[in-house]
């Protein structure tokens, strides 16, 4: 605020200045004017002596023929000079609107509280603090063949899920090659993938409108969803199922948490019975941080939307200045790490931005040759591994130290 005041300042210097120079200008003119007056009066004045001389040498003289020859100028000398009527300039102080001015000086944010449950867990491990490397580093690029890849979920430290255009979900290990390839139950194409802390398979099947697990190769109907359709899902820290969906008319969309098959909460309006994502059918991906806020991309808002885990909106994040991002902030995939960070991907700028759990742009990742990242992921060592949509490729990237 001391900052925006100088700047006020300043401007203001810079007005007055720019009117006192004005001024002065305006004095010149008038000046010139007078001057230009004055000459004229002393010029008939100079005329008039000259006249009043001769004048005087013909009364002295005997000559008769110079008093005939005179003639009077009295009426040339009667036509004097146009009166000049200046006007000083004035200078009229508008009233001074302090509500306005307020308005104008800029806006405070108001204070955002939120209250989180506090809870102890005996077996929850001690995190680190690991810093952000200076420089992201790519470690392996995983070949997966799909030509439109959508999605990535990490099963282990050695083997990744990923999801595509077309209807087969393929298993990968760390090496890049293929360990397992599962059909969807439709044989379409799946919406999003996750896994869950057993290791199973899930995923939203769009066509039909239900969430599935697979295990033991097995495909169950974990959700099914009359007039809604399931985008996105993730698995939370409690073992509770997160979904993004829209309507079958594509005019809203929600977040609705899951425990099994039975719906605990719906996440859709804000305080004042706003949407908080927008309605339509674009993916929505979905995540959880450490603190439990519950992380959302809407594409068609270009935003981040973060609401608390009793769904009270706590931030929007709607990109970061930059001159080489010129594409308006696009936000696709979303995931976490072990400090809270959340990473989403912006595919239009072939970019990851980097935020802390309060929304804070921290950094971007565009030095690992990304095109077009898509969706992402982070495994439990906090490596991350990111879609490449066209090209079909996973990468690989390290970004902390």
């Amino acid at each position: 605020m001391s900052k925006q005041g100088e700047q006020w300042h300043r401007e203001i210097d810079i007005v007055i200045n720019k009117m006192k120079t004005e001024i002065s200008e305006i004095k010149v003119k008038h000046r010139d004017i007078l001057q230009k007056h004055l000459n004229e009066i002393k010029q008939i004045q100079s005329l008039i002596k000259e006249t009043l001389q001769a004048i005087r040498k013909i009364e002295k003289s005997t000559e008769v023929s110079s008093t005939i020859e005179y003639s009077s100028k009295i009426r040339e000398f009667s036509k004097l000079p146009p009166k000049v009527q200046v006007s000083l300039p004035t200078f009229i102080p508008k009233s001074i609107d302090g509500e306005k001015l307020y308005s104008l000086f800029g806006q405070i944010t108001p204070l955002s509280t939120a209250t989180e449950e506090n809870v102890l867990s005996l077996n929850q491990p001690t995190i680190s603090v690991r810093e952000l490397l200076d420089e992201p580093k790519l470690v392996t690029t995983i070949q997966t063949g799909y030509k439109q890849l959508r999605s990535v979920a990490c099963l282990n430290e050695d083997r990744i899920w990923t999801s595509g255009m077309t209807n087969d979900i393929k298993c990968f290990n760390i090496k890049g090659s293929l360990v397992r390839t599962f059909k969807t139950k439709s044989e379409e194409m799946p919406n999003a993938i996750a896994v869950d802390s057993d290791g199973n398979l899930l995923y939203c099947d769009g066509t039909n409108g239900t969430v599935n697990i697979v295990k033991n190769g097995q495909t169950e109907e974990l959700i099914t969803l009359p007039e809604w359709t399931p985008i996105i899902l993730c698995v939370t820290s409690t073992g509770d199922l997160l979904v993004t969906m829209y309507s079958d008319d594509e005019t809203q969309s929600k977040v609705v948490r899951y425990s099994g098959s039975t719906e605990k909460q719906t996440i859709q309006f804000d305080d004042e019975g706003k949407p908080l994502y927008s309605g339509n059918s674009y993916d929505k991906y979905i995540t959880e941080n450490r603190n439990h806020d519950i992380c959302v991309t809407d594409w068609e808002a270009g935003a981040v939307v973060v609401v608390n885990q009793d769904g009270k909106l706590r931030w929007r994040y709607t990109g970061h200045p930059s001159a080489t991002k010129n594409k308006p902030f696009k936000p696709i995939g979303i995931t976490t790490d072990s400090q809270s960070h959340i990473l989403t991907t912006d595919s239009d700028n072939h970019c990851i931005n980097i935020l802390d759990q309060n929304g804070q742009f921290l950094r971007y990742i565009d030095n690992c040759d990304l095109k077009d990242p898509y969706g992402l992921c982070v495994d439990n060592t906090d490596n991350l591994f990111v879609c490449e949509f066209y090209k079909g490729n996973v990468k690989k990237i390290k970004y902390l130290k």
